[in-house]
């Protein structure tokens, strides 16, 4: 059941002392089958962590970061930090901090390393059930585009959100934004895009709302109804619809920030796409695009045509595509943990990205199909051992770049003054070991706005 706009007309309210989530710092007026927001602003006054290994701080140029800036991670060894009020205050080493903690809480991290919370730039986060039919018929041999061609990929989802109320997407939706935080991922991108009808995009793009509200995972919200074609409809029909009805009532709630759309064979052709997202820029939405995964369709020059923030996947993405990102600073966001779950050796070239001057972004592509994993190590794995990023490159792509992806690298993505205090502790004491120990768990704690939730 969604959160009503007014609660005091609810007629199922009633008083409460503080409730389970008292550790949040709620008091006050709830309803059976309601959750009030989440209150984020609520910090604690001062904290002060010492004797970190190394803190990755990525000080460094305001803006995203390219060629060799991606291999600067400012590391401060022994280093600490004074968090006043949910911002960064000081960063420097151990002995500095604590002459300056004051009345600070004490923390000593004990020699670990601590890095930005990630920044996780692609994700679906909201969809109902899973897709293991068409996990177990991969493994079979079958492919992506014959998997859907039989009823199942992304249509099969559909059906399911389709059928799930806002409660029971937002309870499991609820348990995937856990899965992120264990992972020391604190802020990420969310798509809608398994409704496909107004009604139910909507009912997606709510649910995603509520989740920013009532958890700790920060989520920057995307629309993409043109997902893929519905059944009962022509492609062209459906364009319609997403241009005079679905993206008007997205902006007029002021339910996404971005619109996205997934131009691809089959699914919405390059015209179909420019209409689309031309539509979405004059109502006010920032720009991204599922590009190139599965064919060479163009969609990389698209892009840089419209003035896209970002291009995602590329697997398919030609010399002349990455010409035409660099061209209009398009951000790449590419995307290994789907290559690697589809069962393909078809990477994104992310070393000619990066000598090319793209400032490349990493992201898990978390969706029930093609990608159904939260872990940002995991794909730093990936991206060093398929793509050959270093893991230095890997690290700066995942946060400060990310951040910027998603018009936030002024809050989030480095741990500088001034900044949310916004991080993760690892048990480990260099951030490699986060490359090197694939498949393994290593988080030790999480900070969000400067108060521990893991």
């Amino acid at each position: 059941m969604p959160i009503p706009e007014d609660r005091s007309n609810c007629p199922k309210q009633t008083w409460v002392g503080r409730d389970r989530r008292a550790r949040r710092g709620f008091w006050g007026k709830v309803c059976d089958g309601h959750r009030p927001p989440l209150q984020k602003n609520r910090f604690m006054k001062s904290l002060a962590l010492l004797h970190a290994s190394q803190i990755v701080t990525l000080s460094g140029p305001k803006r995203p970061r390219v060629g060799k800036e991606l291999s600067e991670l400012a590391i401060i060894h022994d280093g600490g930090m004074l968090i006043r009020d949910g911002k960064i205050d000081i960063v420097g080493p151990s002995d500095k901090i604590e002459k300056s903690a004051g009345g600070a809480k004490i923390v000593d991290l004990g020699g670990r390393a601590v890095l930005p919370g990630f920044v996780d730039a692609h994700t679906h986060l909201v969809f109902a059930g899973n897709r293991l039919n068409d996990f177990e018929r991969r493994a079979g041999g079958e492919t992506y585009e014959q998997i859907a061609k039989a009823g199942g990929g992304i249509w099969s989802t559909v059906e399911k959100t389709r059928a799930a109320s806002e409660a029971d997407l937002f309870a499991q939706a609820k348990k995937h934004a856990d899965w992120f935080l264990k992972g020391g991922t604190t802020t990420i991108e969310a798509k809608s895009g398994y409704g496909l009808t107004l009604k139910d995009e909507l009912k997606v793009l709510r649910v995603i709302r509520q989740l920013n509200e009532q958890t700790p995972l920060e989520i920057v919200p995307t629309f993409l109804g043109a997902h893929a074609v519905p059944r009962d409809t022509s492609q062209d029909k459906y364009v319609d619809l997403l241009i005079n009805e679905m993206l008007p009532r997205v902006a007029k709630e002021k339910l996404a920030e971005f619109c996205d759309v997934f131009c691809e064979r089959g699914y919405f052709n390059v015209e179909q796409s420019r209409k689309i997202l031309s539509a979405a820029k004059k109502l006010g939405l920032k720009l991204r695009g599922h590009i190139d995964q599965l064919t060479n369709s163009g969609g990389a020059k698209l892009m840089a045509e419209l003035g896209a923030t970002t291009a995602d996947h590329l697997e398919k993405t030609d010399e002349q595509g990455i010409a035409a990102l660099k061209a209009s600073s398009v951000q790449p966001v590419l995307l290994p943990g789907s290559v690697y779950a589809l069962g393909s050796t078809s990477y994104p070239r992310a070393r000619q990205m990066i000598e090319a001057g793209l400032a490349v972004v990493l992201a898990t592509d978390f969706n029930p199909g093609s990608s159904p994993t939260p872990s940002m190590p995991m794909i730093l794995s990936l991206a060093c051992t398929q793509m050959k990023m270093s893991p230095v490159e890997a690290i700066t792509a995942s946060t400060i770049n990310a951040a910027y992806s998603l018009n936030r690298g002024d809050k989030i993505g480095s741990l500088e003054l001034g900044k949310l205090a916004n991080l993760a502790v690892f048990d480990c004491e260099d951030y490699r070991e986060l490359v090197y120990w694939f498949g393994l768990p290593q988080t030790h704690a999480v900070y969000v706005r400067g108060k521990r939730i893991r």
